[in-house]
């Protein structure tokens, strides 16, 4: 079979850096071609990867321990509740019409402990913005304007939608920065990473061109497909935290860095119904 990869990427490490438990059995809801879940392998995770398209099956198969063909639209049907340590939803819940269900589907396959990796564009990125206020609004085949996107996000709503979906936010990011173009190869690159940081951490709607988040459920979850009825409740965690603060906080210390947005890695490369991410 000849392989159409047009949508391989190299992964998302920024949001993969955000993991603060030891590797265990992750799920890759929308594993395009696998480039997260290589990554995630070279980590010492044991990715199972989602897509409905037969040809990123095949190329992910390469870097997943299985990878499941089906529709997220429909949930998580194959998965039994508490069954992955790490649910990956890498620039997925854009592409969907109602996020909430694959949300509350991430939590119910959750083990105790786990965690819930969420990467989502920013809509009002300075570049989109520009376009905007010109009067264009064009979808494009990548990037925050994809054809496939049916919800768009900003940093600020992005947290919203996973608080108000039962998720607990451990940490965030944010990758973007300056508008430096060709001057960031002759300036001070502390300097310039530095001025990055602030701007991202002071006004982020405006200078990043992803949000990243690392979670846990917040509450127990009920089965949320038809005809699953067996609560999936956070116990006592079965996941062991790489590092530990006092008062039994376990988040990493937020991870930003500076990307250019039309070549960052992580950005959707394929139509929705291969939800490539």
């Amino acid at each position: 079979m000849e392989l159409d990869l047009r949508y391989r990427n190299g992964g998302n490490p920024d949001l993969l850096d955000l993991v603060d438990i030891r590797p265990g059995r992750a799920l890759d809801c929308g594993c395009g071609a696998g480039d997260n879940a290589r990554l995630l392998r070279e980590r010492g995770w044991q990715v199972t990867g989602v897509t409905n398209d037969p040809s990123e099956r095949a190329a992910a198969g390469r870097e997943c321990a299985d990878v499941e063909l089906a529709d997220l639209v429909d949930g998580l049907p194959f998965a039994p509740d508490g069954s992955y340590e790490l649910v990956v939803l890498s620039h997925i819940l854009e592409h969907l019409a109602d996020p909430a269900p694959l949300v509350a589907e991430a939590r119910r396959v959750l083990a105790p402990g786990g965690r819930i990796l969420v990467a989502l564009p920013n809509v009002l990125h300075y570049r989109q913005r520009a376009k905007f206020l010109f009067g264009h609004f064009e979808y494009t085949e990548t990037g925050l304007m994809d054809t496939t996107h049916l919800r768009f996000f900003t940093v600020s709503t992005a947290r919203r939608l996973l608080v108000s979906s039962g998720l607990r936010i451990l940490a965030d990011a944010s990758t973007g920065g300056l508008p430096w173009w060709r001057s960031r190869e002759f300036l001070p690159t502390g300097w310039v990473q530095g001025a990055d940081q602030f701007v991202l951490r002071r006004m982020p709607n405006l200078y990043a061109w992803q949000s990243l988040f690392l979670a846990a459920s917040s509450s127990p979850v009920a089965g949320v497909r038809a005809g699953v009825g067996t609560p999936a409740g956070e116990r006592a965690c079965g996941a062991e935290v790489l590092t530990s603060a006092p008062g039994g906080a376990t988040a990493p210390r937020p991870r930003r860095s500076a990307v250019d947005p039309a070549a960052a890695p992580g950005v959707p490369r394929s139509p929705a119904a291969r939800w490539g991410g």
